[in-house]
Order: structure tokens, then sequence, then C-alpha cells
């Protein structure tokens, strides 16, 4: 029996989206591995796997699951497509409905066809909500400023960075030029530092002026990416406690741009954006290749 698929995308951060069919339904890592391979696969930066809801008011349940195989918490731009799939399918008859993921609950807006609000919650500078034990790193000379609170010795390099939850772990380092950060070298040293317990995702901000950043992520388990919401949310939250941008901000990445409102501490950030389908397709059977 095949399994249906619909490659989609949000800001060229790219998934493929298939539902389950009971819980225990799910591709093992290797299999998932293979078919993020962009040449020998449909290749993907995540999957999502749609389940029924766990609970009465919610439309459906997603997992995600990064191109290494891994399942993480969160994806700002998997919700969006996952909202998207869900438009399409006609299972989502309101202009807002709730999601749930590993995260906790989320709430999605429909601003326009093929363009979603998520509400990303809270953001969490606890250092425990990432995981991040900050006795391995030190404190920065930049105390005040949130965007600049630790600081770790990488590649003979002393890194200074913010730390924040957005439901999944990202560190945001501030660049002068976001062009030519060092991403390549500095992204996956950071991603799998032993103050993580469980990885890292690594942003590089460029602040252009209170109410426009660039950015550069580099994904655990996955690389740098086009785009990656739940970082240009953790971007926008380290920078605003910092005092650095207004509630309102466009945060520019590699694949295009989203809109990012956040009220301050206390408050829910909102993200807006787009969620594209690319194509659709069929694969064997997931339990012919576990």
């Amino acid at each position: 029996m095949s399994v249906p698929f619909t490659k989609m995308h949000g800001l060229g951060n790219d998934f493929i989206v298939f539902e389950a069919r009971d819980a225990a339904d799910v591709p093992s890592a290797a299999r998932l591995r293979a078919l993020a391979d962009r040449h020998t696969g449909i290749g993907f930066d995540q999957a999502l796997l749609i389940a029924p809801a766990r609970s009465a008011d919610a439309v459906a349940h997603y997992r995600i699951f990064n191109a290494d195989g891994g399942e993480v918490e969160q994806c700002g731009n998997g919700a969006r497509c996952v909202a998207e799939w869900l438009r399409l399918e006609g299972r989502a008859t309101q202009d807002v409905l709730r999601l749930e993921c590993a995260a906790g609950p989320v709430a999605a807006r429909f601003v326009s066809p093929g363009v979603v609000s998520i509400d990303m919650g809270i953001p969490s500078f606890d250092p425990a909500s990432l995981p991040f034990d900050a006795t391995l790193a030190t404190r920065s000379q930049n105390d005040a400023s949130a965007i600049e609170r630790h600081a770790l010795v990488v590649a003979r390099t002393e890194v200074h960075f913010g730390a924040v939850s957005m439901g999944n772990p990202h560190i945001v380092i501030r660049v002068p030029d976001v062009a030519v950060a060092n991403v390549a070298t500095l992204g996956p040293l950071l991603e799998s530092h032993a103050a993580f317990a469980r990885r890292v995702n690594v942003g590089f901000l460029e602040i252009v002026d209170r109410t426009h950043g660039r950015l550069r992520v580099y994904e655990r388990g996955v690389g740098e990416t086009q785009a990656c919401g739940t970082g240009a949310c953790a971007a926008m939250a380290v920078a605003r406690a910092a005092q650095l941008f207004d509630a309102e901000v466009q945060m520019q990445l590699p694949g295009g741009t989203l809109k990012l409102n956040w009220g301050g501490a206390n408050e829910h950030l909102w993200m807006t954006g787009p969620a594209a389908v690319a194509f659709r397709g069929e694969l064997p059977d997931w339990s012919e290749h576990r």
C-alpha cells in the first residue's frame, strides 16, 4: 500500500508532509535520512507527520523529524505548512485553528490563501528550558543585553550570544554583516557543544534597524537552511529583550521575509509568512523499509 505525501515549503525551508494511519505509523530514522537525500531521495529539511488530535479542541497533532531522522519539538515554518495542508485538505474550515505538537498547543490563523500566522508562544530565557548548561559558559561583559548574555569559546573564538527557547532550543549571535558570518564553521561547533544536552539551533543576526533584521540559521540535524521560523522568532525575542527591536519586525532570511510581532515579556510572539505546495506524490509503504 503506497503512502501519499505532499512536498511543501515556507520560504524555501522545505518539508515532506504525510499522514500517520496510527500512532506507530512512523518511518525509521534510516528511511527518513534516505528520503531526505537531495540526490537519491525526495529532499527536505524536515518531515512533518500529521496524526489525529489528542484533545477535543484541536484539529490535528503533528510530529517533526529532521533530515538526520531525529525528532524535534517545534518548527515555525512547518507549523504554517501543516495549517495550510489541513486547509487544502478541507479539514480547516475556520479562519483560526488549534494544532498540537511536542512543544504544546499551537494556534494558527489564515491571513489569506497560502499565508498563515502562527502563535509561537511566550519565549523562555530560562537556560533549563533549552536545556542549556550555563555553568559551561562565561557571562559576557555585556551582561545587560540579552543578545550577548553568554559566551563560549569555539574554534579559538569567544562567541557571545543570547539563549532562548521557542519550544525548541536556540542561541542568537549578533553579527555586523550576516552575508559574511562564519556560519559554516561556528554553526556545527555550537550546535553540538556539550553545553546543549539536546543540541541547539544557531542564529546569526544582523540588526538593520529597529524594524528590520537579516538572519541566517544553522539548524540542528539539518545544517544551514533557507529559512527557520523558530530561529526568526528567537532572534526577535533576544533582540527585543535587549531593546534593539520594536514590537513589529520584518526578518529577512535567505529564502524570503517573515513578519514578527511581539509585545514583550509574558506576551505571545506571532509569526506570519507563506506556506506553499511544491508537488505531491506517493511512496512505498513504510513497513517495507523499516
